[in-house]
């Protein structure tokens, strides 16, 4: 088969369309990425567009020139619009409109009614604009981690580029002497080649964005409190091992602290469970401020929570855990125009040895919260001998009790 324009043209309709339904088939499978959708449409109005392309010369110019080419721009007028959807922004009818209007208006004025490079120009700048508008609203969201999304911006900007430049390049091989028809352009021939790989690769690069995203998604819910937004047990505890790990090789104290918010069942039943839930997202904003970045924070469950603070004294421990009991404290003063004056028991265990066991570092500072909470809640232990041979005094006493 003779690679030249014609032969392209049948094998990019094909490709057009059945990455189309590739991706509509994806987004029917999963319906919340509604992006898929508008980028498999997208494919789907391009094989439609090269369709009417490859009618040149068997029918009117303004079918297969004016028309074909206003559907081109609107096909990646939706892969844009595409992005925006897949970042969370609206969609912008009018802008969506814009480049096939426009195409359409200026094609009726008599000065460019004939005038091939000034239109190949304009075509190619609009087809740009939007691929470099694709890649800007991939690049706002760079925030998340998509690993997919770097190349993805990265072809973008560059086929944007490439469109940009393609009349000046056509220019630099002139037409085949011997037929004048553009089909026999040579760089034609290749730059519709470097179009149709671009479309593939790109098709794909943004399925796997959508896939990514949604993998993402599973694994921050399995790992993320829903509430406060930050790590859940599971993840809290496997972050813990992970640092004990470190510990182990690379030895620095380090502290655990255990917070109990004081008589929470209480705030529930005497302001609603809606403000409860308030309540905990205060504690959680105190407690972020009053913790630096390196340090592990999380919910384990109900109103308790425990914070992992490495290469930390106890004293800087302790300080640390003031100032969470305080801030906490004077935040609760006024949640949604309630007085709730909630107050939080921080127990602390201190671990300077070679190796750190998160097991029995929780162990301790749930002993040193108990002790807290013994001893009138809203304040801050610190586990110690002591207090450990007075758990094992209690222990043998209810033991002694039981037997009796």
């Amino acid at each position: 088969m003779k690679l030249d324009v014609n032969t392209l043209f049948m094998v990019t309709i094909y490709v057009e369309a059945i990455l189309g339904l590739l991706l509509l088939f994806a987004w029917a499978q999963n319906m919340a990425i509604r992006a898929v959708c508008w980028w498999g449409f997208a494919h789907m109005i391009r094989a439609a567009s090269v369709v009417l392309f490859g009618l040149y010369g068997a029918a009117p110019d303004l079918i297969t020139i004016d028309l074909a080419n206003a559907m081109l721009f609107t096909a990646f007028a939706v892969t844009w619009t595409g992005a925006r959807v897949f970042d969370g922004r609206p969609v912008e009818p009018v802008y969506l409109v814009t480049g096939a209007v426009l195409w359409l208006l200026v094609c009726r004025l008599p000065v460019l009614a004939n005038a091939l490079d000034l239109r190949a120009l304009l075509a190619s700048g609009i087809i740009t604009a939007y691929t470099w508008l694709t890649a800007y609203e991939f690049w706002r969201g760079r925030s998340e981690q998509l690993v997919s999304r770097w190349p993805a911006i990265f072809m973008l900007f560059s086929s944007g580029a490439l469109f940009l430049l393609r009349t000046p390049l056509v220019k630099l091989l002139p037409w085949t002497p011997a037929n004048a028809d553009m089909f026999n352009s040579v760089w034609l021939t290749v730059l519709s080649f470097e179009a149709l790989l671009f479309t593939i690769s790109i098709a794909f690069i943004l399925l796997a964005m959508a896939k990514e995203r949604t993998e993402l998604r599973h694994r921050t819910a399995a790992m993320v409190d829903p509430l406060t937004g930050i790590a859940n047990r599971r993840a809290f505890l496997a972050d813990a091992d992970a640092l004990a790990k470190r510990h182990n090789g690379s030895p620095r104290p380090s502290s655990m602290l255990l917070v109990d918010l004081d008589n929470f069942k209480s705030i529930n039943d005497t302001f609603g469970h809606a403000l409860g839930d308030r309540v905990l997202e205060v504690f959680t904003a105190s407690a972020r401020d009053a913790l630096r970045e390196a340090d592990l924070f999380g919910r384990l469950g109900g109103e308790e929570f425990a914070a992992l603070l490495y290469d930390t004294s106890s004293e800087a421990a302790v300080a640390v855990a003031e100032r969470i009991r305080l801030s906490f404290a004077a935040a609760t003063s006024d949640v949604d125009g309630n007085d709730v004056a909630a107050t939080v028991s921080i127990g602390i265990a201190h671990c300077d040895g070679p190796v750190l066991e998160v097991p029995d570092l929780l162990a301790q500072a749930d002993r040193a919260l108990y002790f807290a909470k013994e001893r009138g809640r809203n304040r801050v232990e610190v586990a110690s001998l002591e207090m450990m041979r007075a758990a094992a005094a209690r222990k043998l006493t209810v033991v002694a009790k039981s037997a009796a």
